[in-house]
C-alpha cells in the first residue's frame, strides 16, 4: 500500500514554509550530488529563497567560481518575472 496523494499548495505559515524550503534545498542539492557522482554527469542547480538568497550545486570545480555580476543581474530578474507571473508562489 502506497502513501496518498497530497495536495501541492503554498505554505501559509511563513515559519513552516522555511522548514520545508530548507529540508527540501537540501534533498534536491543531495540528489543533484547524487546524480553527478552515479551517472557521471555534470550536474548544476541553482535555488533562489523567498528572500532573493542564492543557494548552488555544482559538481565541476570551475563552475563554483562567483559567477560575473552581469549574470547574477539576468538571473535575479529572471527570479522576479517568474515570482510576478505566478501570484500563488
Amino acid at each position: 500500500m502506497g502513501r496518498g496523494k497530497i495536495v501541492i499548495r503554498r505554505i501559509d505559515n511563513s515559519t513552516s514554509r522555511q522548514v520545508t524550503f530548507s529540508k527540501r534545498r537540501n534533498g534536491l542539492l543531495k540528489k543533484a550530488k547524487e546524480l553527478a557522482i552515479l551517472c557521471d554527469a555534470e550536474v548544476g542547480v541553482m535555488i533562489f529563497s523567498s528572500t532573493g538568497k542564492l543557494h548552488d550545486f555544482s559538481s565541476t570545480r570551475h563552475v563554483n567560481q562567483p559567477l560575473p555580476v552581469s549574470k547574477v543581474a539576468v538571473l535575479v530578474r529572471l527570479g522576479s518575472q517568474v515570482r510576478s507571473s505566478n501570484p500563488s508562489s
